[in-house]
């Protein structure tokens, strides 16, 4: 990522004409906002002078605590691709500040922040690998999204059955030009389901790499006649979509994951920061997986993780321990979805695998077996249990684990709650049409 200082940061936004900038930040639930200023007012914004009223953001403060300010990261900036052809449009992702000029406790950014800052503490960087899955839906004549994808394609797949190609084509090219490098993009398994991946990097550029990568992908989905959603289970009975995070430290600017001398080429770190994040697993799935249809997705059948094991051979434990040794050591956890606010969901991963550094747990031994195949009394017998069924025993659970509380913070950690607990509450007194096809004409 290029360097920008103050003076640097004006004269660039000088010479290319640029007319509006988009200062970003992100809601406790994920939802990126932004205040839109005209580039004659960035040096106010760079002299951390923009202010906003935070009582209206999900999350943040009441009415009569509401100013907070907005402080760019000069290392975000970028030309954003896709805008209007009248004015060139920037964007700097900032956090989030008190009057007092301290960090805001439930910036999610910050929460981040204070994760990385416990890993550092211990003498470790943290590097990130995201693998993200969206659906591309037809929309209607009025251009709400429908519930029925353009194509029939399976994994894999290309043109002419893969209709989204061209979609995903410009994605790349428009992620390219913010600074992505990309990875690889391809169909998915599902009909209308799509993947790109990208370079994994800091834990902090990624997480603000995944907010800009959903709006990318919505962006040029919409240009394409498309909705682009990262909703985890959007149809019944096919693949749901997920974001795998694969999460490596490195120390003393090696990789502290890799041990030649271990049968399995993993340091005890590894072992360690495995049994943390299975110990803490059923905890921070409601931040993870954070919606009421995220636990759609989380049943056997789909490849989508349901049972709390880890494997270095198989994919259907929560953790899978990639081929790759050496500098590309790493855990992937298998059960996150796109809806996360990643901020968020990397801040609990990091701080349940440092929490098993800290306190040297121990995993059980690799399942190197399809556990979808394993009756429950052998499950049982393996020690392996499930994820949280839905969202209120998510809840449950989050409440339940006092890292949480920690490494949240209390003001994220009860404000979260709070928008999850209703969440559930208007969920569960709905009628669905389920119920009205399977009772109505029967009671």
């Amino acid at each position: 990522m290029p360097t920008f200082d103050k003076e640097k940061l004006l004269k660039l936004v000088q010479e290319n004409e640029i007319g509006f900038i988009r200062l970003q930040f992100t809601d406790i639930l994920g939802s990126l906002k932004n205040i839109a200023i005209p580039a004659k007012q960035l040096e106010k914004a760079l002299n951390n002078q923009i202010m906003f009223d935070g009582s209206s953001i999900e999350g943040f403060v009441r009415i009569e605590e509401s100013d907070m300010y907005l402080r760019p990261d000069l290392s975000t900036f970028a030309v954003l691709p896709l805008q209007s052809e009248r004015a060139k449009v920037a964007r700097l992702i900032c956090d989030v500040y008190t009057t007092e000029g301290v960090p805001f406790e439930g910036d999610p950014r910050n929460v981040l922040k204070r994760a990385l800052a416990r890993a550092e503490k211990l003498g470790y960087a943290c590097q990130v690998g995201p693998e993200l899955e969206f659906f591309l839906f037809l929309t209607d004549k009025d251009g709400k999204p429908l519930v029925q994808t353009q194509d029939d394609a399976g994994y894999f797949d290309l043109g002419p059955v893969d209709l989204g190609e061209s979609a995903r084509c410009d994605m790349c090219l428009a992620l390219e030009e913010l600074g992505f490098e990309i990875e690889a993009s391809h169909h998915e398994a599902a009909h209308g389901q799509h993947e790109i991946d990208f370079k994994y990097g800091s834990a902090l550029r990624i997480a603000d790499d995944i907010m800009t990568f959903k709006l990318v992908v919505k962006s040029v989905a919409m240009r394409h006649g498309l909705h682009a959603t990262f909703m985890p289970k959007p149809i019944f009975g096919i693949a749901g979509s997920g974001m795998h995070v694969n999460i490596s430290l490195t120390k003393d600017g090696k990789n502290a994951f890799y041990d030649e001398n271990d049968p399995m080429q993993l340091s005890k770190e590894a072992y360690h920061f495995i049994a943390g994040l299975l110990e803490h697993a059923r905890g921070t799935a409601l931040i993870t997986n954070p919606l009421v249809n995220s636990y759609k997705r989380l049943v056997p059948g789909y490849e989508a993780p349901v049972y709390i094991a880890w494997s270095a051979h198989n994919r259907s434990p929560l953790i899978r321990i990639p081929s790759a040794r050496k500098a590309g050591t790493r855990v992937e956890v298998r059960n996150p979805d796109p809806s996360a606010n990643p901020y968020l969901a990397l801040a609990v991963l990091i701080n349940a695998g440092l929490d098993g550094i800290e306190r040297e747990l121990m995993p059980p031994a690799s399942t190197d077996s399809n556990i979808y195949d394993m009756s429950e009394d052998e499950r049982k017998a393996a020690g392996i249990e499930n994820l949280p069924a839905g969202l209120d025993e998510a809840i449950a659970a989050y409440k339940q684990d006092p890292l949480l509380r920690q490494c949240l913070g209390h003001h994220v950690f009860y404000r979260y709650l709070d928008a999850k607990v209703a969440e559930w509450d208007d969920y569960r007194v709905q009628i669905h049409p389920w119920e009205i096809d399977h009772y109505l004409s029967k009671n």
